[in-house]
């Protein structure tokens, strides 16, 4: 049995809509993703095997939006909304921001992939093209945090894009699910822990402990977000240096 009727029967007897659904099982299962409650952002979400999948996961208090050009077949699930239209333009992009509201997004998640030409350098460059959309989306409702999914066909200009979401998260690795066909060249690029911090690693500054944390060390802030210092005392002038940054906190060291 190839991989593909594999993938193809399972989802017919387990009820989901398209085989895609066990690449989402699998890189949920590589990275962990969700957590019940999250709010998740599907893009790219016909015919609605990856909106399936993700409500199993946040549950009944979380909630997921499905967004694609294609009309959605109704899933019948109340915490999955949907939204019609082409991510590329600005008026799907207002109507998935009149959707989330002021609710902080967990997770962006992009299976969009552009029509096929045959063509190796224009299938990736336009997938490249595509996955950046989805990552502009995902700087822009992303929780402190977050974690972004999307798809991209491997190809010379996946270096430059996954060295720019290094940038905003924790770290990013490439994965490839099982459940991808084996001649296929997609696979997806994970980023975990969206940074907003207002500070970088390397960054040199001058610092006021306001605070002190449980393990001893000093806190400061820095326009709100929180800086740890070893051996900080309260009231202290610190010069320092940022050595790593959380989505939430840093740690910096004296300089």
């Amino acid at each position: 049995m190839t991989g593909r009727d594999e993938y193809y029967n399972r989802s017919k007897q387990e009820g989901y809509r398209a085989r895609s659904a066990y690449k989402l099982k699998q890189l949920d299962e590589t990275a962990t993703l969700f957590s019940p409650g999250d709010t998740v952002v599907d893009l790219g979400a016909a015919p609605g095997g990856w909106l399936q999948v993700a409500a199993e996961e946040v549950g009944d208090g979380g909630t997921v939006v499905g967004v694609d050009r294609q009309r959605i077949r109704d899933l019948d699930i109340e915490t999955v909304e949907t939204v019609r239209g082409d991510m590329t333009e600005e008026s799907t992009l207002d109507r998935l921001r009149d959707v989330v509201g002021d609710t902080s997004v967990d997770v962006i998640i992009s299976d969009m992939a552009p029509n096929m030409t045959g063509e190796y350098s224009v299938d990736h460059a336009r997938s490249v093209h595509l996955a950046r959309q989805a990552y502009e989306v995902a700087l822009e409702l992303l929780a402190p945090g977050g974690d972004f999914v999307t798809k991209v066909f491997d190809g010379p200009d996946l270096a430059d894009l996954r060295e720019e979401m290094e940038t905003d998260f924790e770290y990013v690795r490439s994965v490839h699910p099982d459940a991808s066909r084996d001649a296929s060249s997609e696979l997806y690029l994970v980023a975990k822990g969206y940074l907003t911090a207002p500070i970088a690693t390397g960054d040199e500054l001058t610092v006021e402990i306001t605070d002190e944390g449980d393990e001893g060390d000093g806190i400061a802030s820095v326009d709100g977000f929180t800086v740890f210092v070893p051996d900080g005392t309260v009231g202290e002038e610190v010069d320092v240096r940022i050595e790593d940054v959380k989505p939430r906190f840093a740690f910096a060291e004296r300089r």
